[in-house]
């Protein structure tokens, strides 16, 4: 029998009703008690790493998630984390950078209704997390949420309210749950034959910035004077970014020119950004903006904080950033 560990860090999963509105109160153990069909599905261990409403979990908490996964896979067979919806795409694209070499899954999943109401979506979130870790098959990471599993970098809450609350974006799901059994849409990739390996080292200092209509040119001379070592725009389209009145190239060009990194990435859910397209894609790309391609948001902003943690060589930055890792990248 597989032994999973499950890690427990707070979310709607675990909350209760207090006078200051909903709030992280339940512990693992007591969540599983109330799924009687986990019993004899693996064995399974407990360790509370946190008890945060996933609004404030950081980069710093991040890295003690990553340090908790990695010593717990020394011993199981896979890791479960229950997490709060808002930011678990942002953990989830954070973790596959941060452990390397993954051969065993590490599935991250919360629910939209506490496990404590009577209509929850925790219970079943929950199992179908621990049917996809004990399933042998997958190695990596993934979130595990409304039956259907999805890469760790390619995840988007996308309902604030709704029971299917994410969507895998630009990538088919990896498969799903039904009627107990998992269901994989592709050969899951081969376990790595590597060492696992940690690298928590984040620079959280990197700026996430959606353009708007009049945005000022000013606000984005303003970033260094902040402290932040790089920034990601949330384009328009394809990645336009205004290059006429209120021009926002020449204080990107500054930015670059001080060695901050400026990442462009799409508003837009489906497809990415192509700056070949349109002029203001082209011009941008000409400033030497760095090119999203088709990762998520979430994904590019954790890559370019882990990328700072590890250089902070420009050319270097450029060569990471553009690296396909663990499948953040599209599937041509």
């Amino acid at each position: 029998m597989k032994k999973v560990l499950l890690l427990s860090t707070g979310g709607t999963i675990a909350s209760s009703p207090t006078e200051n509105g909903l709030s992280p109160q339940i512990d693992g153990a007591s969540m599983v008690r109330l799924i009687p069909e986990l019993n004899g599905l693996c064995e399974i261990h407990y360790k509370e790493l946190l008890s945060l409403d996933s609004t404030n979990i950081q980069p710093e908490e991040w890295a003690s998630i990553a340090q908790a996964v990695f010593a717990g896979l020394s011993i199981f067979d896979g890791v479960v984390i229950t997490h709060g919806t808002d930011t678990m795409a942002y953990t989830a694209a954070a973790l596959s950078f941060m452990l390397q070499n993954l051969n065993k899954p590490v599935i991250l999943t919360g629910s939209q209704i506490p496990i404590g109401e009577p209509n929850t979506d925790g219970k079943r979130n929950i199992l179908d997390a621990f049917r996809a870790a004990a399933d042998g098959r997958l190695a990596g990471v993934y979130l595990v949420f409304d039956g259907i599993i999805i890469h760790g970098c390619h995840a988007r809450k996308t309902s604030s309210l709704g029971l299917h609350a994410f969507e895998s974006i630009n990538r088919e799901p990896e498969g799903a749950i039904k009627d107990g059994k998992v269901i994989l849409n592709r050969e899951p990739a081969l376990p790595s034959r590597k060492s696992l390996t940690l690298n928590d080292n984040f620079n959280p200092n990197v700026l996430l910035l959606k353009l708007v209509p009049g945005m000022k040119p000013e606000l984005l001379e303003a970033i260094p004077q902040l402290g932040y070592r790089a920034v990601v725009l949330e384009a328009f389209g394809l990645g336009g970014i205004p290059n006429t009145r209120r021009n926002l190239l020449p204080p990107i060009k500054a930015l670059i020119k001080r060695e901050i990194p400026v990442a462009v990435t799409t508003q837009c859910i489906h497809d990415g950004c192509d700056l070949t397209v349109y002029d203001v894609g082209v011009e941008a790309s000409k400033a030497g903006v760095l090119s999203a391609g088709t990762m998520t948001t979430e994904a590019a902003f954790a890559k370019l904080m882990w990328i700072l943690g590890q250089t902070t060589d420009l050319n270097k930055i450029k060569e990471l950033f553009n690296q396909d890792f663990f499948g953040e990248f599209a599937e041509n």
